[in-house]
């Protein structure tokens, strides 16, 4: 037993019996590097991480690797999801020194917590061009006896460097111009050029594998297609959606999303389910049905928010992080099927359905199968003389024979800590599904995960960043803060309760409190007097989950129009400006940014309903496409929120349509005015 059992992360758990001797993040373990004198490993990872699991077994477990680690270092693991900000600083200086990065994050530093040299995952030999994991302690240990200075001077580089890379693709930003002079039409048609530069217009998505679902780029083309029509954009958004629920990375038995897919086809992805992707791919595939009205994209809402309750959702009231890629030891075990199984259990039904999934006797992947699907099931049962419905229904009843076998296999690893920010990103997923489906269980779940939320994470004026048996850890960091605040508004749009908004514009003051910058532009990750970091970074990037400060300058335009915040909107305009020149040339890794852009091109519509009937109106703007919007509703004219001032008509439920708080002439339903939108 080492240091690491009395966490609650499931990560670290999985390491409290390792021989090395690791400890947690904090003082006992930075202390006790200074009065030795010795580097520290720090090792960083999450639960659903298949190679971290892989180095586990062939190192971490060896006790005379251990041995060695244990001489020469202090060893300290961390969960990268439970301490990001970290993560984000020491994966900055690995790609520094590297040129990529990945997750085992390995990196070494001197006593002051300061990166000298890293990498990811070392084999126990020397295999795939990479060193073994002991020549490289017995490297570190022997460069830190023998050249500590080389090694303090490439750390403080390294500092320096960190330091720099916050300011990446910032320019100055423009004030007092007027916002048509700001952001134009030709920037956003420059975003969708570069974008489609690097589209796969066979296989859907964008540049090469390993292939991510890119779910902001995807956003982007479908409002640039709904803002000017282009059916290119448009085509390769649906393509890219399709392409995926076709594809493994999609669950074609229980529904949900892996991470990402190994190859282009997107047929085998690494396993681990994580609840931010599905969060987020259930968000743009609300909109692609507003759209379009395919009914794949509202079964896969469904299905992905069922599997969503089955399998991420904790009795106490939260969504679980993630499931792992890994059962029995076995990557994808849990998923894959051969096909002697599958005629086993289908007997006769077996051949068609083998067939329209792509199962072998040789196998698809690794001497094995995973479901994934070809043709679309119209064009399948054409060429091969099966009655579509039927043939639907066939295949219905056979996937839920497969799932029943499956819910007998051994499960992959839960990882059963509840974070704020991407339990926000799912409340906001579920909100958007009741307004594009119509379900209100979707509103129910989404209130109820949010009145849970706010009472877990709470302390004092902020808030907690994980939760688990009770208790809530580490203070929470930026991109929680300002996925709540979205979730906060967009629970508003569904429930007309207005106090949702109120709240909002609490947390988003004390956000520019305590995260902002000394310009009072940006936001730092951190909060104010957090001081276990080596820099307080600003994350502008929209990588896997959006930029906290891209979402916050999206909750900042919003609620200036709710409140008339002036100085909260000349903020947006100013941080947008500041990072336009980046965002047009690499929309790929700043989509949220591209996204805000347009909208400032394009205008918001602001949308203010008054009466008693004015929650079912606030409710029927989920039957259209309207991004950008701001819709606000109460039964009587509320003073404090200038859309609902004097608005009110006894006995009559009013929408209006307005824009800098000038409103044409009333109708009765959002349809009467859909046009002018």
């Amino acid at each position: 037993m080492n240091k690491l059992i009395n966490e609650t992360s499931p990560y670290l758990l999985q390491h409290a019996h390792n021989p090395v001797n690791w400890y947690p993040w904090g003082d006992e373990a930075l202390e006790r590097a200074k009065q030795e004198d010795k580097p520290i490993l720090v090792s960083i990872g999450y639960a659903a991480c298949h190679w971290c699991h892989v180095m586990e077994r062939e190192s971490f477990e060896n006790e005379a690797t251990a041995a060695i680690m244990n001489d020469h270092f202090i060893n300290i693991k961390i969960d990268r999801e439970e301490r990001p900000d970290l993560d984000h600083i020491y994966m900055d200086a690995l790609t520094a020194m590297t040129g990529a990065g990945g997750w085992p994050l390995n990196v070494f530093l001197t006593p002051d917590k300061k990166p000298f040299y890293g990498g990811t995952y070392y084999p126990p030999v020397k295999a795939y061009n990479r060193p073994s994991w002991t020549d490289v302690l017995l490297s570190i240990s022997d460069a830190f006896q023998n050249r500590r200075e080389e090694i303090e001077s490439q750390a403080e580089n390294l500092v320096s460097h960190i330091h720099q890379s916050s300011q990446f693709g910032l320019q100055a930003p423009v004030l007092n111009l007027p916002v048509e002079e700001l952001f134009t039409r030709q920037q956003c048609d420059t975003v969708a050029e570069n974008l489609l530069k690097q589209a796969d217009t066979l296989w859907g998505g964008f540049g090469r594998a390993p292939k991510f679902p890119q779910t902001f780029a995807i956003s982007y083309l479908l409002r640039y297609h709904h803002a000017w029509k282009h059916p290119e954009g448009l085509q390769q958004a649906l393509l890219s959606l399709d392409k995926m629920l076709q594809g493994g990375i999609y669950d074609q038995l229980g529904g949900g999303f892996a991470r990402y897919s190994t190859d282009e086809k997107w047929l085998a992805p690494h396993f681990e389910k994580m609840l931010y992707d599905n969060a987020l791919l259930v968000d743009v595939l609300c909109d692609a049905w507003q759209l379009t009205r395919a009914e794949s994209y509202a079964t896969t809402i469904r299905d992905t928010l069922s599997f969503i309750e089955r399998e991420m959702t904790s009795p106490e009231g939260g969504f679980y992080a993630a499931l792992d890629a890994d059962s029995e030891g076995v990557e994808g075990k849990f998923y894959t099927w051969s096909r002697a199984e599958i005629h086993h259990i289908l007997g006769e039904q077996a051949t068609p359905f083998c067939e329209y999934y792509g199962v072998t006797e040789e196998g698809n992947w690794e001497h094995t199968n995973i479901l994934w699907v070809q043709q679309p099931l119209e064009q399948f049962a054409a060429e091969r003389g099966y009655d579509a419905p039927v043939l639907n229904a066939m295949l219905k009843g056979c996937r839920e024979k497969l799932m029943a076998v499956r819910n007998n296999r051994i499960r992959p690893g839960l990882d059963d800590k509840i974070i704020l920010g991407w339990n926000a990103l799912m409340i906001h997923s579920y909100c958007k599904a009741f307004l594009a489906l119509g379900d209100e269980h979707y509103r129910d779940v989404a209130v109820a995960k949010m009145e849970w939320a706010l009472k877990a994470f709470a302390e004092g004026e902020g808030f907690k960043h994980t939760w688990k048996n009770g208790v809530a850890k580490y203070p929470a960091f930026l991109d929680d803060y300002a996925y709540l605040i979205r979730a906060l508004i967009q629970l508003q749009e569904i429930t007309g309760n207005l106090d949702y908004l109120y709240k909002a514009r609490k947390i988003t003051e004390f956000v520019i409190s305590q995260f902002g910058d000394e310009q009072q532009l940006f936001f730092y990750y951190t909060i104010e007097g957090q001081n276990d970091v080596i820099v307080r970074k600003k994350e502008i990037y929209d990588g896997a989950v959006p930029s906290g400060n891209a979402i916050m300058i999206q909750n900042l335009w919003y609620l200036s129009v709710v409140f008339d915040q002036k100085a909260w909107a000349e903020r947006s305009l100013a941080v947008v400006s500041a990072i336009s020149q980046t965002t047009v040339r690499y929309p790929t890794s700043f989509g949220v940014w591209a996204i805000q852009l347009l909208q400032f091109v394009k205008g918001t519509p602001e949308l203010a309903i008054v009466g008693p009937q004015f929650l079912e109106r606030m409710n029927e703007a989920g039957n259209w496409f309207i991004p950008f919007r701001v819709l606000v509703g109460a039964s009587k004219t509320v003073t404090d929120i200038p859309l609902l001032n004097d608005r009110e008509y006894e006995n009559e439920t009013l929408v209006y349509l307005c824009k800098d708080y000038h409103c044409i002439k009333p109708v009765s339903y959002i349809k009467e005015i859909i046009n002018l939108i």
